[in-house]
């Protein structure tokens, strides 16, 4: 594969870089102090005055490959913006590039009927409305969807919906309007062809929100992740994706990009960890030297800049064998980018934290939140276990 980035990514690296120096950087404490104004549960009015910016200056949409409805740029051309968006945990949805709405609008791109896209992808296009992802269930293991025990039962031209969800990100925004539910439709039907997905608009009766669940300590406000219960929920039949028995696919074709598109943003996570590393040990002295000096902080240092760069040449192959022979057959370089991508940047974290000593686990420099978040990652979209084994059997497959 070729290592040089396409004039497409060039330019729009030296735009988005631009913006986030101009826009997004400088604007992080406003963002905190915004956030804490509202309630934590309120949108600061800065997303708003930036995402006008951001569409104003094409910005927009940069993800959708092989979509007229995206900025036309391919999963490689996406990934080094993607990263660059991840140094700043709110500013993908500045540019509408935040999960889960990147999956939810694939997901809808590719299955959806014309109406439905018309209905619900446009306002998300659009960043008028944000959206969920309701699969994972408290009471199975849900790191096997097959495990999900909600229904989703035809009553004449409804379906009546059954079931409780948790850890559904988004689900807190006061523009959250729709949420995508995963649910079996036949029990009795062969292990993959059990699920379905449908659309499911926010305000239907019968959904109630229980709680916000925080990941360490964090809220992740004003979007959180919340649990729901959807009791007798009825929906129109035309809001089904795709067709019953079809969920299990659907997860699959959903998945595959919104995993890398999670590792493209943690090595960005990773690399502004380092940086911040890097301006700490040169600004302290311990035991009579700057920490800069000290071997074993050389040693963190080297080894940070290591697993970052392989780690983004993964991320690299994996995106160069979506583009070139697809999501299938880049299955096994998905999950390896998807584990390697969380390990490096947890790992990268844990260091710059012990750098910044007391101050690295208080939220001065953003570190913990960092590392809550890549550690979640680890679980997010199927935990490390379930790729290794998926990783494991597809190299074996190469000796049969």
């Amino acid at each position: 594969m070729d290592f040089e980035f396409s004039p497409k990514t060039k330019d729009y690296l030296g735009r988005l870089g631009a913006f986030m120096d101009a826009h997004v950087y400088p604007n992080e404490q406003r963002y905190r102090e915004e956030l804490d104004r509202g309630g934590r549960w309120e949108e600061p009015p800065l997303i708003g005055e930036l995402q006008q910016k951001a569409r104003a200056q094409g910005l927009w949409n940069l993800f959708l490959p092989d979509s007229t409805q995206g900025a036309g740029l391919t999963n490689l051309e996406y990934a080094p913006l993607c990263e660059i968006m991840g140094r700043v945990g709110w500013s993908p949805e500045v540019f509408n590039c935040a999960a889960p709405d990147t999956g939810n609008m694939e997901t809808l791109e590719r299955y959806a009927t014309p109406e439905q896209k018309q209905q619900w992808l446009e306002p998300l296009l659009e960043g008028r409305i944000r959206s969920a992802f309701a699969m994972t269930e408290p009471r199975v293991a849900s790191s096997d969807a097959t495990n999900i025990e909600s229904s989703i039962v035809r009553d004449g031209d409804s379906y009546v919906l059954n079931g409780r969800k948790w850890w559904t990100s988004g689900a807190g925004s006061a523009r959250c309007r729709l949420f995508i539910f995963m649910g079996k439709t036949d029990p009795r039907a062969p292990r993959h062809r059990q699920q379905s997905m449908i659309l499911v608009p926010r305000e239907t009766p019968g959904i109630t929100i229980l709680r916000n669940l925080p990941v360490f300590g964090y809220d992740d406000a004003p979007h959180g992740h919340m649990e729901i219960d959807f009791r007798d929920v009825r929906v129109p039949a035309a809001n089904l994706l795709l067709g019953e028995g079809r969920g299990f696919e659907i997860a699959q074709g959903r998945l595959g990009p919104g995993r890398i598109h999670h590792a493209m943003r943690l090595i960005g996570v990773a690399e502004r960890a380092l940086e911040k590393m890097c301006r700490r040990v040169k600004a302290r002295t311990a035991f009579g030297r700057p920490i800069a000096e000290q071997s074993v902080t050389l040693e963190r240092i080297a080894e940070s800049r290591i697993r970052i760069d392989q780690a983004r040449l993964l991320v690299y192959k994996a995106a160069y064998l979506m583009d070139t022979l697809g999501n299938k057959a880049a299955r096994a370089e998905i999950a390896m980018i998807k584990i390697a991508a969380a390990d490096t940047a947890c790992q990268v974290t844990d260091w710059a934290i012990q750098a910044h000593g007391a101050a690295g686990v208080c939220e001065d420099f953003e570190l913990a939140s960092a590392y809550a978040h890549a550690r979640s990652i680890r679980l997010a979209d199927g935990p490390d276990e379930v790729h290794r084994n998926q990783i494991g059997k597809l190299e074996l497959e190469k000796h049969s």
